[in-house]
């Protein structure tokens, strides 16, 4: 088992604290969270092992999760790779992409092993369909949240369209020619909605919402390809697979069958790709450590991090922000 110490005791760091130490491929050391209070009442009400010094918990292990603030981000992971720990990072990577860089070369030099956050890329339904995503060229994806305080200290990107960010990226086989957006704030000091439109190389197209002052939660993605169509919800962990392939000479009484102006006949059939229930926090985690133990290259790479940061902070870059007045 590797002994894992956690960063953080806030709402997410809680969640890793109780799937690591039912976690059968770590041992939980303990956890430090700079606010005393805070670390001493969750150690209180859980049992975990609070740690006041975070050089003391770092010694102490061979994993650090680090689920700390975004700013914080960078200094920890530095830290505790320079003390040759293997680091697991809640996304974004960083703050700035010259902290990731450094992360990037950190990892080089200290041949540690690192992790970044993207938990989407864990959820059933992706899993799904992914291998069925091969050339997709106009994705939408929609990302709206109800309102919450934690989180606005970041634009509306880096909470939670990054999530999407990373997604497309891992399936869009091209690099990224041409970012337009548009970011308005509405409550916070940072956009609350963003809508951004990707070019990517190869020729395609996508187009991403989020919002976070929306009246109900959506986490919704489609995928357009020759011959195909696939829907991802990754808040109900459903899809919808609608593929087309050549017409039968003699189609059947309910075949769905479609012609065009050139008298092209396709028929249109649909595909149930099983979905297998899964704790996606806890599989990113856990394949973590498969990674470390295996010397495998992890599932999402600080070089994956790095790569969303850098679209996420380029589409900030190109906002033409709002200010919405009452």
């Amino acid at each position: 088992m590797l002994r894992v110490g956690v960063l953080g005791a806030g709402h997410l760091g809680k969640i890793h604290l109780r799937l690591l130490n039912e976690s059968k491929k770590y041992e939980l050391i303990g956890f430090y969270d700079p606010d005393a209070i805070q670390g001493k009442k969750v150690a209180t009400e859980f049992g975990y092992p609070y740690y006041d010094n975070m050089n003391t918990l770092i010694d102490a292990v061979d994993v650090i999760d680090i689920v700390t603030p975004t700013l914080s981000h960078f200094d920890c992971a530095k830290k505790a790779m320079e003390n040759g720990k293997h680091v697991f990072i809640e996304k974004p990577i960083t703050n700035t992409l010259e902290e990731a860089q450094e992360l990037l070369l950190l990892e080089k030099k200290y041949q540690v092993k690192g992790q970044v956050g993207h938990v989407e890329r864990f959820n059933p339904a992706f899993i799904a369909v992914k291998e069925k995503i091969t050339e997709p060229m106009f994705i939408e994806t929609h990302r709206l949240a109800e309102f919450n305080p934690r989180g606005t200290d970041v634009p509306v990107v880096l909470d939670l369209m990054i999530h999407d960010i990373d997604a497309i990226l891992s399936v869009v086989d091209s690099e990224v020619a041409e970012i337009n957006a548009s970011g308005v704030s509405v409550i916070s000091q940072s956009p609350d909605i963003a809508n951004a439109r990707i070019v990517f190389k190869n020729g395609c197209v996508a187009n991403l919402t989020a919002s976070r002052i929306s009246l109900k939660n959506m986490r919704k993605s489609r995928f357009f390809q020759r011959d195909a169509y696939i829907s991802i919800d990754f808040l109900e962990k459903k899809v919808e697979v609608v593929k087309m392939k050549d017409a039968p000479e003699q189609p059947g009484d309910f075949d769905m069958i479609l012609q065009n102006a050139e008298g092209l006949r396709k028929q249109i059939y649909f595909e149930n790709p099983d979905i297998s229930v899964n704790n996606a926090i806890l599989d990113e985690l856990e394949t973590f450590a498969d990674a470390i133990v295996e010397d495998k290259r992890p599932i999402v790479t600080l070089l994956d991090g790095t790569k969303a940061l850098t679209v996420a902070l380029s589409i900030i870059k190109s906002f033409k922000q709002t200010k919405v007045h009452s």
